[in-house]
């Protein structure tokens, strides 16, 4: 829903005890998303600052949260790269030497081409580790220099190659081609927050790289929204609504629920996600005992997903995969000890007990861990349960 963009201004709340894969949800939601959606990820209390409000903190999530991707079609120069030469001159007053300009040599399927390129993109070609044999473009208008990876001529150089390879460019070199770049709103905020130049997507983009220099106001946010705004109109850029999660729910206030109690009505809106693992809590901020922590106003919004502690047969299958990720061999008969564990305690314990029960058969001078090494670190190791019950046994032992 959310990849078909049915899920925009909705939000979700996953309700359940610790410990019962909550987060672990919203990264595998973030994973499968992949790159091109924005996924920003906050804990309630780092909303809390002396520094900066706390709508502020909201704010910015949520337009971290809000994706632009602007298309354009632009004048480029596009190929492999088969000539790289710097051409020298004297320095003024004759010490050492400097880059005059720069020969290049640019391959398509239909040809090849040789520019004469000042000193200055020279820069730009080193900022990028441009060498012989990539696939690059340059932009005939801003001479903005962008590396698209290795040409996939050489796919067979190496055994091992951490490079992302690319076909030869198709056409000529100069051509017009449309270009794709993904930002955010919040991106757009910061280099817009002092206006270096016009209101053209070129300018908003360009500014970017420049550094923050005023606080951003909500003004200048309103301006950005009415720029961004045309451009959707016009066909020009198109809003790629992310997911914000907020986790421990519960730790907001009653100011922050009502702030994003109104942005759920907003047009730019993103898919937010919160997570708690209260009942029946009071709302911080109130005397008001309220489901999960939160306003019913906003609890009558929210579509609830519960999540559910793990059997022991789950949790058996999440030790495994977890042993064989860490490299730690386990017989069957501790992995079975290990569950039943985890059933009567949780499934993070027994997950934290996974190496010390490998070091301790090492010692032991045992190939694996087995059921004796599970039951001397469950004795060694106090759960949250135990360490509870030592506490009302034996409090006299401890400082008040």
């Amino acid at each position: 829903m959310i990849l078909a963009k049915k899920m925009a201004g909705r939000a979700i709340l996953f309700a359940g005890p610790p410990g019962t894969g909550k987060t672990a949800l919203a990264l595998a939601i973030s994973q499968e998303l992949g790159p091109k959606i924005p996924f920003c990820q906050i804990t309630a209390s780092e909303v809390f600052s002396t520094e900066v409000k706390k709508t502020e903190v909201l704010t910015e999530a949520i337009r971290r949260s809000l994706g632009l991707r602007i298309k354009e079609n632009k004048e480029v120069y596009e190929g492999e790269v088969t000539e790289l030469t710097p051409e020298e001159t004297e320095a003024p007053g004759g010490y050492g030497k400097q880059v005059a300009h720069v020969i290049l040599g640019l391959k398509t399927t239909k040809g090849t081409k040789q520019l004469k390129l000042e000193a200055s993109l020279y820069e730009a070609l080193q900022k990028e580790k441009v060498s012989l044999g990539d696939v690059i473009y340059i932009e005939a208008n801003t001479g903005a220099v962008k590396r698209l990876g290795r040409c996939d001529a050489y796919l067979s150089e190496a055994d091992l190659e951490a490079d992302e390879y690319v076909p030869l460019p198709k056409g000529d070199v100069h051509k017009k081609k449309e270009i794709v770049q993904d930002v955010t709103l919040n991106d757009l905020d910061h280099a817009n927050a002092r206006p270096q130049g016009g209101q053209d997507v070129m300018s908003m983009l360009s500014a970017m790289a420049k550094p923050r220099k005023t606080e951003i106001t909500d003004k200048l946010r309103t301006e950005i929204n009415k720029v961004v705004n045309k451009y959707i109109d016009q066909g020009i850029a198109e809003l790629v609504p992310g997911v914000l999660f907020l986790d421990e729910a519960h730790m907001l206030d009653v100011e922050c629920f009502t702030y994003l109690n109104r942005a759920l009505e907003s047009t730019l809106s993103p898919i937010i996600i919160f997570a708690t693992n209260r009942g029946m809590h009071t709302i911080r901020g109130t005397e008001i005992v309220s489901p999960h922590g939160i306003p019913v106003d906003l609890l009558d919004r929210l579509l609830i997903i519960r999540t559910l502690s793990y059997q022991v047969e789950d949790i058996l299958q999440i030790l495994r995969i977890r042993a064989q990720t860490e490299g730690v061999s386990i017989a069957d008969d501790a992995l079975a000890a290990l569950s039943e564990l985890g059933g009567r305690t949780s499934l993070r314990y027994v997950n934290q007990l996974l190496t010390p029960c490998s070091i301790m058969a090492k010692l032991a001078g045992k190939e694996q861990i087995t059921a004796d090494e599970v039951r001397d670190c469950a004795d060694l190791f106090a759960d949250a349960k135990k360490s509870a019950e030592r506490l009302q046994t034996d409090s006299e032992g401890f400082l008040h």
